[in-house]
């Protein structure tokens, strides 16, 4: 049996588990730690740290983080701090852990997982998941391959930024009416599929929860399904990663 620690670093909480990455199932409880503001590299490691702590745990680490990931190093800094931007994160992880750790983007994270595990694994042409929260997180698939860090959510829309026209936050934390914000997300939705022609949208994030609720409204020429895995798509999909990172290794 394979396990590695997953853990998901968003703008409001960060979450890990142990995840088996033979059934793609947690292995233990989900463990939430809220954010730390600020979200700087240090006081993140720290509650990584004590997500480790509480599940005992010594054996490799997967990081999905919310920014631009190439080679282990953060290149952006959308929801967390500034501070981030060309912090060697995996080096961060490691000294603080002693664990072998590799990161992903998050969204990209929760795509692994989905197309790995979830209801759509196997699924031919253009794949496109989305993760409604804090921002908007995006990956994209061209059968099966990621192409990784995409941040569809800072595409400009109706002259800001997608995530701050349509995420999550707005209804959740800003007091936006639902059907407002369902209106908003219909029209991000439309125009990502005029630029991409998915044959699947799967949608996720904390809010696809209540997708059954308002998931109805998406009566676009693609189809659009909630994540398997939901909020838990980005623990499974770090730790996946990790996993096909250490197996690639020389």
């Amino acid at each position: 049996m394979t396990r590695v620690l997953g853990v998901d670093i968003g703008g409001s909480g960060v979450k890990g588990a142990v995840v088996d990455l033979d059934t793609g199932a947690m292995a233990t409880d989900r463990y939430r730690i809220t954010t730390p503001q600020p979200a700087t590299p240090e006081a993140v490691a720290s509650v990584i740290v004590a997500i480790t702590d509480r599940f005992s745990w010594e054996g490799p680490i997967g990081c999905g983080l919310p920014t631009i990931v190439r080679d282990g190093v953060a290149l952006s800094a959308a929801n967390i701090d500034k501070s981030w931007i060309d912090t060697d994160v995996v080096g961060l992880i490691e000294a603080a852990t002693g664990s072998t750790a590799h990161v992903v983007n998050d969204a990209d994270a929760a795509g692994l997982a989905e197309m790995r595990f979830g209801v759509r694994r196997g699924r031919e042409g253009v794949v496109l998941l989305l993760t409604f929260g804090s921002g908007i997180g995006s990956a994209l698939f061209e059968s099966g391959n990621l192409v990784p860090n995409t941040e569809l959510g800072h595409l400009e829309f109706h002259g800001m930024l997608a995530e701050q026209y349509a995420a999550a936050r707005l209804v959740e934390h800003d007091g936006m009416e639902m059907s407002e914000w369902v209106r908003r997300v219909r029209e991000y939705l439309a125009h990502l599929a005029l630029l991409f022609s998915p044959s699947l949208i799967v949608f996720g994030g904390g809010i696809s929860k209540h997708f059954d609720s308002f998931g109805s409204a998406f009566d676009l020429d693609v189809e659009v399904v909630p994540a398997h895995f939901r909020n838990n798509a980005g623990i499974v999909g770090a730790a996946l990663a990790a996993d096909e990172a250490m197996a690639a290794a020389p």
